[in-house]
């Protein structure tokens, strides 16, 4: 099968490469299946497929989505065919120890050794995008920016990002190695890149590729309001789904369901295409592990809101209010 871009997009320059995007990228951090519940191979790999076959080429992964590298694995094994068709980004510089908790190391030594296997789980010689992953407290970050710089010069990757930065340690980056995307959490009621990172992209010349478009699941307007939490669904421990704010936020939903409603399109396609045509942001990583999630924010490609819709959101957002968000990133 041959990738094309769906009807109305031609892809996206990915910073100031010549490495074109589609504006809906596949988080593939829910087939890790670390965090999200009822995770399987098959269903996992049906998501891949899905994905391509919706006109999304642009796969984000991380040396840390799975214990054992879950996440690369399967991407390299499902999609081995259409290699050449794909944009794949993956992040060093965050592990699992023996205990399965968290630990960051963004040393050179760890991001080569990191980068080298991601590689080999890719079933790949490279990756089109290679972020540091978050800031480690104990290297710095030039030391860090120096080994990716490395990397890329080899051909490892073909650009470098990085994720969940301030702009002071954007600007020590940037000064060691050039820079196509930062990855900075996002949406409709969670903007605070709006203030500093995305105004950083834009004089610098790097995509923003933007993760939670849909406050992991929230924005999709699936869940009731009387949902309960499954045992182990992290998703509970956020603010935006407790109390007060989780009523506020269904009051919000039940306006954009509205508004979707006049526009024939899902809540979670309004949503993401609004993110995706904001300025600025040059792709929204949409989190699925079922075909049918990644098939419906695809379906947020190829078209744009209408002015009196434009209109109609920024009342419903007015209307929310300040968003408590303590907690939440």
């Amino acid at each position: 099968m041959t990738f094309q871009f769906v009807s109305g997009e031609s892809g996206r320059a990915l910073g100031q490469t010549d490495i074109r995007i589609s504006p809906v990228a596949m988080g593939c951090w829910p087939i890790a299946g670390m965090t999200s519940l009822d995770v399987n191979d098959a269903d996992s790999r049906r998501t891949l497929r899905a994905a391509f076959e919706s006109g999304v080429n642009f796969f984000d992964t991380a040396y840390c989505y799975g214990a054992a590298g879950e996440s690369e694995r399967l991407i390299g094994s499902e999609l081995a065919d259409c290699r050449d068709e794909l944009v794949i980004a993956t992040k060093g510089g965050l592990h699992w120890d023996d205990n399965v908790e968290r630990r960051f190391d963004a040393s050179p030594a760890s991001l080569r050794r990191e980068c080298e296997e991601s590689l080999r789980r890719l079933n790949t010689d490279r990756v089109e995008l290679l972020y540091l992953h978050a800031p480690d407290p104990q290297v710095a970050v030039a030391e860090s920016a120096g080994e990716l710089k490395r990397l890329l010069d080899e051909g490892k990757a073909r650009s470098i990002g990085a994720s969940n930065f301030n702009v002071d340690q954007l600007d020590l980056f940037r000064a060691e190695c050039p820079l196509a995307a930062v990855q900075p959490p996002f949406n409709m009621l969670q903007r605070e890149a709006d203030v500093d990172v995305l105004p950083w992209c834009e004089r610098n010349g790097a995509s923003a590729v933007i993760y939670w478009p849909l406050m992991k699941g929230l924005l999709a307007g699936k869940l009731p309001r009387d949902h309960q939490f499954q045992s182990g669904d992290g998703r509970a421990k956020y603010p935006m789904f407790q109390g007060e704010e989780w009523h506020k936020n269904q009051d919000f939903l039940d306006d954009l369901r509205s508004i979707a409603q006049r526009a024939g399109r899902s809540v979670a396609q309004l949503v993401v295409n609004w993110t995706i045509h904001q300025p600025q942001i040059t792709a929204a990583l949409c989190g699925a592990k079922r075909p049918y999630q990644i098939e419906e924010a695809a379906g947020a490609m190829g078209w744009s809101l209408s002015a009196t819709e434009l209109a109609a959101i920024d009342e419903a957002l007015a209307r929310r209010g300040a968003v408590v968000t303590k907690g939440a990133v």
